[in-house]
């Protein structure tokens, strides 16, 4: 069986005010369709300044969604950690850990557009020395101990439902990300299917004497999923979309940077060609479900790059009821 994900980041062209509250209340109703439905996970994300709106507020919006189901895990992937005051990140992530009862997970990421960083005044340059600071004040600050923090002793409360902490992994595609995860003693999680990052992680973790961690990389066959009857027709229709997603997302991406999701279309014929982003019936996803391993996932995006929600709408309930009765354990 496969886990099965929605994904949702709110993208709205052209910023209509009603179509963005639209598609934020369509995120909420979204996730407690799929809570009902046994989907396993809603992933959000963390960019500032776009011009079609993409997700500033996960933790926000994680919030809501906590509050709105009642068994669907939340995770945010990636939160732009150094964008934060630490304390007060420690005090909003505690706050939802309790809230949720645990379900809420990070990836704790640097982000790779110095225009996020200068919009809320941090150095760019120190993105590595902040992302320390951060990491090591919000697992001080979940002790519920009192700690010395720019010289004045604090105390975070409530400490989280999780014990000891939420479950927080390290994001990030460079050998420097992994041993931030290692010195922290803190999972890591790749943006992209890079073994050499999985296997260094667990030989400086053997070096370190630590136990316990891990590291996820994702499928190199990871695709957005549009499920339909109909893929010629969903293309035709929706394929501007998924493409507006695809060009502003590879717009932000450097050299440096390796992404999972990164693409180079610049056309809908070519983006279907790539196979990023997929059409695909529920007979293929069935097929696709029975063969898949523990870790694999299928991630639905019903919202993609402002598609209509009705269609969105369309996709998830075609998905939960021809697809998820045959995404069980044999």
């Amino acid at each position: 069986m496969a886990v099965t994900n929605l994904r949702f980041n709110q993208v709205t062209p052209g910023l209509d005010r009603a179509d963005v509250a639209s598609r934020y209340q369509a995120t909420i109703e979204m996730a407690k369709f799929a809570d009902k439905n046994g989907f396993d996970m809603v992933t959000l994300e963390e960019h500032h300044g776009a011009e079609n709106g993409w997700s500033p507020s996960p933790l926000s919006t994680a919030g809501a969604v906590l509050g709105a189901t009642d068994r669907i895990g939340v995770i945010i992937s990636a939160l732009l950690a150094p964008l934060y005051d630490p304390i007060r990140l420690a005090e909003d992530i505690a706050v939802l850990d309790n809230i949720s009862g645990g379900r809420l997970s990070i990836v704790a990421g640097l982000g790779y557009r110095p225009e996020e960083y200068a919009g809320i005044g941090k150095d760019w340059k120190r993105r590595g020395k902040i992302q320390d600071e951060v990491i090591d004040t919000l697992l001080k600050a979940w002790t519920g101990e009192p700690f010395e923090y720019n010289g004045q002793t604090v105390r975070v409360t409530p400490r989280p439902f999780t014990d000891p902490h939420p479950m927080v992994m390290i994001g990030g595609t460079a050998k420097a990300s992994v041993r931030r995860a290692v010195r922290f003693r803190l999972p890591f999680f790749a943006a992209a299917p890079l073994p050499e990052l999985e296997q260094y992680y667990y030989e400086l973790a053997a070096q370190e004497g630590f136990e316990g961690g891990f590291a996820m990389l994702p499928s190199a066959a990871t695709k957005m999923v549009y499920c339909t009857e109909d893929p010629d027709k969903a293309w035709a229709e929706y394929g501007k979309y998924f493409l507006h997603e695809a060009e502003t997302y590879a717009a932000w991406q450097t050299p440096d940077i390796e992404s999972v999701m990164e693409s180079s279309a610049h056309s809908v014929e070519a983006l279907r060609e790539e196979g990023i982003y997929a059409c695909v019936t529920p007979d293929e996803l069935i097929a696709t479900a029975k063969s898949a391993g523990l870790t694999d996932a299928i991630i639905l995006h019903p919202l993609c790059g402002g598609l209509p929600i009705d269609a969105g709408w369309a996709s998830l309930q075609l998905f939960a009821d021809k697809v998820m009765p045959h995404n069980k354990p044999e």
